[in-house]
């Protein structure tokens, strides 16, 4: 494909990196100097200018684009830049938003703001949130075949009552698959033999009850289906999302948010919320509301170093499982390597969903891992395809491609694969590609 990318921050760079090998990709950026830099990290033909302008999207060949993916950070911009598009040519157009405004809009009226698919970054973060806090164990948590099967990442703690044990050992559920495990920041496709060590992320795939279940081995202290005491910090969109989400589940998150009209707000807007004004870095504050006592806090204040105060004194505080959101990917180690639990950047979020779309011919659903070390897939085969009609033990013997098949979906069933299973036409598959195999894989399926 010809892609078009406008905004070259940190969601237009990842997305760029990820289409690179495979397209022929064009990045538009106001920044002369980054657009240069991009050029030779990622190989790809950079443009600096204004994105909303015919100038700048004539250069950039829009008119004969396959896709323009407007993802700068003001949704102001994103709309123009594919409203301008679609006077150049039939290009699908993808705008990233910040304003739900915005996308009740275009969802009222799909093609508004000359916009085929729109992504909304908070409301997409909050949805992330609501499901790990669905499975608090976890640090990631993806579903896949409409709900049949899950993915899920866990960290290895001390006292694990896996730590140490092989895979063979700590795999004791049917409709459950180890695919990945990372360990010092390198990808292993485990055997087997192959030992789990305190410290590792563990990649399963599988039913969500047997995700479940295995949450329960890794964490048998965390109860993942009952977290009920949820404590949001900062009413901001993503806070508001996420309480909202909860509400929706019959849940009843506290919020805290320091601003006074704000607070009215959320406590007119969030009937299942109870909303306390209050200033969340007060630690008598949160000592007398009971906070040390919650199962789940998130932070979702307004900037990073908030967060971060905050968050490091809900886990002084005593609380069991702290979720922060972080908007610098920068500052991701740094809220894991000082023990905050899970810390969810709005921008990884955000690429990962708008990078889907470009496996939308092969790939009904995807998910990124550890900095795009590796990626979950659903593909959907069709007849002739190049995994059809074989058992997966020749497949892997037949690519050096590093994959594992975590699940098989066939007529709404769920099938565990062994080495002997034969695909068949109509088949979802979800495996676990390295994903400097990603286009191999996909162009089998």
């Amino acid at each position: 494909m010809h892609v078009v990318i406008i905004g070259a921050g940190e969601v237009g760079t990842s997305i760029a990196a990820s289409l690179a090998s495979d397209h022929e990709v064009v990045v538009v950026d106001v920044d002369p100097d980054h657009a240069d830099q991009l050029k030779y990290e990622l190989d790809v033909l950079t443009i600096a200018g204004d994105g909303t302008t015919s100038e700048i999207q004539t250069a950039a060949d829009v008119g004969r684009a396959d896709m323009v993916i407007a993802c700068t950070d003001n949704d102001q911009t994103n709309l123009v830049a594919c409203g301008a598009a679609k006077t150049l040519g039939d290009a699908f157009t993808i705008a990233r938003v910040k304003s739900t405004e915005y996308l009740r809009t275009w969802e009222g009226n799909e093609g508004a703001f000359g916009v085929d698919f729109m992504v909304c970054t908070d409301l997409l973060t909050g949805e992330n949130i609501v499901r790990v806090i669905g499975l608090p164990a976890a640090i990631d948590v993806d579903p896949f075949a409409s709900g049949l099967v899950q993915m899920a990442e866990f960290e290895i703690a001390e006292g694990s009552p896996v730590a140490g044990q092989t895979v063979s050992e700590a795999d004791r559920f049917e409709s459950l698959t180890f695919v990945g495990l990372f360990r010092d920041g390198e990808m292993t496709i485990p055997r087997g033999d192959t030992d789990i060590a305190v410290g590792d992320r563990a990649v399963v795939i599988g039913s969500p009850e047997s995700v479940q279940s295995f949450a329960t081995d890794i964490d048998p202290y965390t109860t993942p289906d009952e977290a009920d005491d949820i404590v949001i910090v900062g009413g901001s969109e993503i806070g508001y999302q996420t309480a909202r989400l909860l509400g929706e589940r019959e849940l009843r998150p506290r919020v805290i948010e320091q601003d006074a009209d704000r607070a009215r707000w959320l406590a007119e807007q969030l009937p299942k919320a109870v909303v306390m004004e209050h200033d969340a870095t007060d630690a008598e504050f949160l000592t007398r509301e009971n906070v040390d006592d919650a199962d789940i806090v998130v932070t979702a204040l307004g900037s990073d170093e908030q967060n971060l105060l905050v968050a490091v004194l809900a886990k002084r505080l005593g609380v069991d499982r702290v979720i922060a959101v972080v908007d610098s990917p920068d500052y991701v180690t740094v809220f894991e390597e000082i023990g905050i639990d899970i810390a969810i950047n709005p921008r990884t979020v955000t690429a990962e969903e708008i990078t889907r779309f470009t496996y939308e011919s092969v790939a009904e659903n995807i998910a990124v891992l550890e900095n795009d070390q590796a990626e979950v897939l659903e593909l959907e085969l069709t007849d002739g395809c190049g995994l059809v009609g074989r058992p997966i033990s020749a497949i892997v013997a037949d690519t050096d491609a590093r994959f594992v098949i975590g699940a098989i979906t066939r007529d709404h069933e769920l099938v565990t694969p062994r080495g002997d299973t034969a695909l068949r036409p109509g088949d979802h598959v979800i495996l676990l590609v390295d994903s400097d195999f990603v286009s191999e894989i996909a162009s089998m399926a």
